[in-house]
């Protein structure tokens, strides 16, 4: 898959959540949230113990779990700010259209962050430093394994992005935004994930990035949000029939990805 198409697909997320939201106005978006919400944090959960974290461990610098741990408790402290919308938690106030800007720079720092390790994927042999192999009889398979798993990661990415962007855009037009203003704030949270990815590009290729420590603090992040995302009782603190089925289908499809 290619640079463009990687961009395509992170940017497109966004603006189809923002999409639905404009489209489907009666549509009850909090139910839609939660299944789209349980599919990515199935996916992201599977992707993250099955893939990552055993490659993270075979190929990567000792200490690695620190940073797993460090991404783990980024996510905690981002989420201060951001109020919980990563994982569908929409607090509107009526702001009078005034950029919420912790929320948006927790955010758009976070899409930012987990755009970096993307560029292994897209961009090629500049990201060889993503868990290279030690070895000569291994790299092909290493290689081969890397790229699909970047490829899952990116499509974890892709699917979490759209109930984001969704919750993303709810809240800014129940906060008295008018719809080019709001419309303005989601393209430029869709922009960072491409610019991380091409700053994780430009930092691989000067050796100014580890890149693996950087995927490990990513999967951290990622932990946080899916178990979550999983273990948020529902308003009658009972585990939903269709949460359960969405978590199912993302487990199954970060397996098919892999």
């Amino acid at each position: 898959m290619s640079l463009i198409w990687g961009t395509v697909l992170l940017i497109g997320s966004v603006l189809l959540g923002g999409g639905l939201v404009v489209f489907l106005q009666n549509l009850n978006k909090g139910k839609l949230i939660k299944v789209l919400l349980s599919l990515s944090g199935g996916f992201l959960l599977a992707i993250a113990f099955i893939h990552f974290i055993p490659e993270i461990y075979a190929h990567g610098s000792e200490g690695v779990g620190y940073y797993i741990l460090l991404g783990f408790l980024v996510q905690l402290f981002l989420e201060y700010f951001s109020g919980g919308i990563e994982h569908g938690h929409i607090h509107a106030k009526d702001t009078k259209g005034t950029v919420p800007w912790s929320l948006f720079i927790a955010l758009s720092f976070h899409s930012f962050f987990e755009g970096m390790p993307l560029e292994a994927q897209f961009l090629g042999e500049a990201g060889t430093q993503l868990m290279d192999h030690v070895g000569h009889n291994h790299s092909h398979v290493h290689s081969h394994a890397k790229g699909e798993g970047v490829q899952g990661l990116l499509l974890g990415i892709v699917l979490h992005k759209i109930p984001v962007a969704i919750a993303l855009m709810t809240l800014l037009l129940a906060s008295g935004f008018k719809m080019t203003k709001a419309w303005l704030i989601l393209i430029a949270f869709a922009l960072m994930a491409p610019l991380g990815m091409l700053v994780g590009h430009y930092g691989a290729q000067n050796s100014l990035l580890n890149l693996e420590i950087i995927l490990a603090v990513v999967v951290g992040m990622f932990l946080h949000i899916s178990t979550t995302i999983i273990f948020e009782s529902t308003e009658n603190h009972k585990f939903n029939f269709i949460k359960l089925i969405s978590l199912l289908v993302g487990v199954g499809l970060a397996i098919l990805a892999i």
